[in-house]
Parts: C-alpha cells; sequence; structure tokens
C-alpha cells in the first residue's frame, strides 16, 4: 500500500508542479462587470433614454444583462449582440460599421455570425491591454449615445 502511494506521488508530482505555472488568462470578474453595466445604464438615464446594457466575457458568454425600466423589447437583443460583436472582433461596432461600409468586399462580416450586430454601441473591454469582453447599450435614439454611455460603463471600472 505505501509503495504504491508512493509510486503515485512520484508519477503525478511533476503534473502538478506544471499545472501550477500554468499562467491564467486575464478576466473581467462579474464585480467589475455588474458596476461597468450598472455605470452605463444610469449615464442613459441621466438624459431619459430607457436602455439595455449587456456585458460579455472574452469567449462571448453573457455576464451581465440590466434592461432599465420601460426599455423597449428589442434593446435586450441590440446590446447583447453589440457587446458579442465588441468582445469577439475586439473593436468598437461605430468603427467596424464604419470599416465595412468603406470597403465592400468586408461585407461578408455581417453574415459571419448570426449573434453579430454592427451598429454603434459597442465596445471591447480592455485591462491592462487585454482583452477581457465587450460591452453594449442599446435603446438611446441613436447609437452615438448608446456608445457614450457604454463609454461610462468603461470609465466606471477604469477599462480602456
Amino acid at each position: 500500500m505505501i509503495r504504491t502511494l508512493a509510486i503515485a506521488a512520484a508519477l503525478l508530482t511533476p503534473f502538478a508542479a506544471v499545472a501550477q505555472d500554468l499562467p491564467t488568462a486575464p478576466y473581467l470578474p462579474l464585480e467589475m462587470a455588474t458596476e461597468a453595466a450598472q455605470a452605463a445604464v444610469a449615464a442613459c438615464a441621466t438624459e431619459n433614454y430607457n436602455v439595455s446594457v449587456a456585458i460579455v466575457a472574452r469567449s462571448g458568454n453573457t455576464s451581465v444583462l440590466l434592461r432599465a425600466d420601460g426599455a423597449g423589447p428589442h434593446t435586450v437583443g441590440s446590446s447583447t449582440g453589440k457587446a458579442f460583436t465588441s468582445a469577439s472582433l475586439g473593436r468598437d461596432t461605430a468603427g467596424l460599421a464604419g470599416f465595412i461600409g468603406s470597403n465592400p468586399q468586408n461585407d461578408g462580416l455581417r453574415d459571419m455570425d448570426s449573434r453579430l450586430v454592427i451598429q454603434a454601441g459597442g465596445l471591447p473591454i480592455k485591462i491592462g491591454g487585454a482583452l477581457v469582453g465587450g460591452i453594449g447599450v442599446g435603446g438611446a435614439p441613436s447609437g452615438d449615445i448608446d456608445a457614450n454611455c457604454a463609454r461610462a460603463g468603461l470609465d466606471a471600472i477604469s477599462a480602456e
């Protein structure tokens, strides 16, 4: 019995040491994601706009979704799509829309994934230079206003 345990320990020790040395990928903690979403909703509320705000992780999975009282039913899908687009492509959705509009050969990007929403209001979330997710705002009368509210969310957590 002791011999079996000693052999098992000897065989597993190198793997345990290697596992401890693996780097961990940067991520956006739920507390920060929630704070960013609340700040974005609040920024739009000060202008009397009822919006939805989504925060997605780098993986594209939704971390936080807030829908203001009175926000339209379409705002949930819009905000989630904008956040997904920014997280998966690593760029703001307004810039992406301009990139596609000025380069017809890139129009295929619109159909690359059904979850993409290529309208202003989505921003990538970067912390320490690393892309950790995306924020999307939907429901204000213009994409520029959505983007400004998203920026307020990023500013609240000191994200780039």
